[in-house]
């Protein structure tokens, strides 16, 4: 069974991967400013400050992890069909690296920033994942 979902385990790892490096990035920026406290940031900062982009990139995709890579692990165990959760799995997974690289690279308050679109691909394919799995539960 493992070997037919390949695609999706790499996906997911990419995932978690991904994560992991926006963890060590947000605390290494925040360890290299000044007066930095473990654990808390400014309130004075914001968008302009990479501290705070790196900070909110870790988040934001700390927030999102258990909402997508959960359902993606049912799909597996209910046997959605290999290929369409490898498809969705690779979406979410590119979609939050281009999410994270271009929060590291622009600082804006604009809404919807360019960011938001990979945001938006992440979230429509996690709302596919959900569609799916229930299809295949009911």
């Amino acid at each position: 069974m493992i070997e037919s979902y390949w695609w999706t385990m790499t996906g997911l790892w990419v995932i978690l991967i991904t994560v992991f490096v926006q963890n060590f990035v947000a605390a290494a920026a925040h360890g290299k400013s000044d007066n930095a406290v473990p654990g808390k940031l400014d309130d004075d900062l914001s968008h302009e400050s990479f501290v705070f982009r790196s900070h909110r990139t870790f988040h934001n995709s700390l927030e999102n992890l258990s909402v997508f890579v959960l359902p993606s692990l049912l799909g597996i165990f209910v046997g959605v069909d290999a290929v369409v959760l490898a498809a969705l799995v690779w979406t979410y997974a590119l979609a939050r690296l281009l999410h994270m690289v271009l929060y590291y690279a622009i600082a804006t308050e604009k809404n919807p920033s360019p960011r938001s679109y990979f945001f938006l691909a992440g979230w429509l394919a996690t709302a596919a994942l959900y569609v799916i799995v229930a299809m295949k539960l009911f």
